[in-house]
């Protein structure tokens, strides 16, 4: 058996952990520079707020309705979900994050430890709302894809109390019946649109239909869903990732960037954030790529990109941020407001796996770079970083309506009053 939790709304969630004020209210969350909706809670729902929608085009009938807006606060979320994956681990013995808010369980072989996996379900929940304060549902059954869908329904139907048990065909069959094909695991809406032409409209006409023939007609991928709905485990979760090929770090300015200075700030931010995931992966890279533009909805939209290579493969933030300055110059112009910058890095190695070059030094420094990492790492991002990052970053994302990072920032710990 597979359990699938999934945190109900999670980054709306995680905003009311420190303030229980919000707990019942409507919240939404805001992407990138306060632009579009991309998370809203049952309540917010309710009242007919969409999600992906620009947010200035409703923020007046937010406001009219009480429902609260919050920048997204990546620094609280991250934090937040690490401590809740930890406390669910605990209740099998292999744990798979699946994404920011949902992981797999295998619970394979435990029958003598779970008794009544309902029960268990149930435990997890209090479990992590009696230590984190966030609200989860659980969907377990015998395959990962029935497993997704014993979490949709313990979240769409309030019989089941967040926790949905498929053990039996009769009992997933049931629960396919009230599942829109769109909402199956693995289906998308153009292949939900296909299936429908052939009548198949719910997830149970999707199970009914001949694997063989599903195979021949759409993909593999659709035939191993058919057999998963039926009970026959065909998907593994994958313990160990492929490495990224490339690396980009990129974002749209908060306010437009007008000076040579701010440009090469920016571009160094992006650098130090490229460089550190390709330590994380024990990678460097041959190729550095720069690029920087204004909108493409300007009256003149113009981009910019350059590369440069290195002479040896380098994941060193100081090699990286003083290649992208150089870079910088060719990339500016006068008269132009740039909006969105990145960094991109190209041509990955392993570092575990490296052919050095016997008459040249190496490039870097990997003991600083892992005294950089291990302080951060510790104390917070940024805690250490290179001033060519710029101090005063006024072109850093817009987020108005952050509020505060509870437990990453040490100005911002909660008080409380006895």
């Amino acid at each position: 058996m597979y359990a699938l939790v999934d945190a109900n709304s999670f980054y709306c969630s995680a905003e009311q952990v420190f303030r229980p004020q919000w707990r019942g209210r409507p919240v939404i969350v805001l992407s990138n520079n306060d632009g579009m909706i991309v998370a809203a809670n049952r309540q917010a729902k309710a009242l007919g707020v969409p999600k992906f929608q620009p947010f200035f085009k409703i923020q007046q009938q937010c406001q009219q309705l009480g429902i609260i807006a919050c920048s997204s606060n990546y620094e609280l979320y991250a934090d937040l979900s690490a401590k809740m994956m930890q406390v669910i681990g605990q209740f099998a013995p292999e744990q798979h994050i699946y994404s920011i808010d949902e992981c797999f369980l295998r619970l394979h072989h435990c029958g003598h430890a779970i008794r009544d996996f309902n029960l268990h379900g149930q435990q997890l929940r209090r479990t992590v709302w009696q230590t984190c304060r966030l609200p989860v549902c659980v969907g377990i059954a015998p395959t990962l894809t029935l497993a997704k869908a014993a979490n949709h329904a313990a979240k769409k139907q309030p019989q089941y109390q967040g926790v949905c048990v498929l053990e039996q065909a009769s009992a997933y069959r049931h629960v396919l019946s009230h599942m829109a094909v769109e909402d199956v695991w693995g289906i998308g809406r153009r292949l939900a649109a296909k299936l429908k032409l052939l009548n198949i409209h719910n997830a149970l006409a999707l199970a009914d239909y001949a694997p063989a023939l599903a195979k021949r007609q759409f993909s593999v991928e659709v035939e191993r869903c058919i057999r998963e709905l039926n009970g026959q485990p065909c998907i593994a979760w994958q313990s160990n990732r492929a490495d990224k090929q490339q690396i980009f770090s990129t974002r749209s300015m908060g306010q437009r960037i007008t000076d040579k200075t701010s440009l090469q700030q920016a571009l160094s931010k992006h650098a130090s954030i490229a460089a550190y995931k390709a330590r994380q992966q024990h990678s460097a890279c041959q190729l550095l790529m720069c690029f920087a533009s204004n909108s493409a909805y300007d009256e003149h939209p113009v981009s910019f990109k350059r590369l440069l290579r290195f002479s040896q493969p380098c994941n060193d933030t100081q090699v990286i941020i003083s290649a992208t300055r150089q870079l910088s110059h060719q990339l500016y112009q006068d008269g132009v407001q740039y909006y969105k910058v990145g960094v991109g890095l190209l041509d990955l190695s392993s570092t575990t796996q490296q052919q050095l070059d016997w008459l040249s030094e190496p490039a870097g420094n990997p003991e600083l770079m892992q005294t950089l990492d291990t302080i951060n790492q510790k104390y917070g991002t940024d805690t250490l970083f290179v001033a060519a990052q710029g101090i005063e970053q006024k072109w850093a994302m817009r987020r108005q309506l952050l509020t505060p990072q509870y437990t990453t920032r040490w100005r911002d710990l909660p008080h409380i009053k006895c």
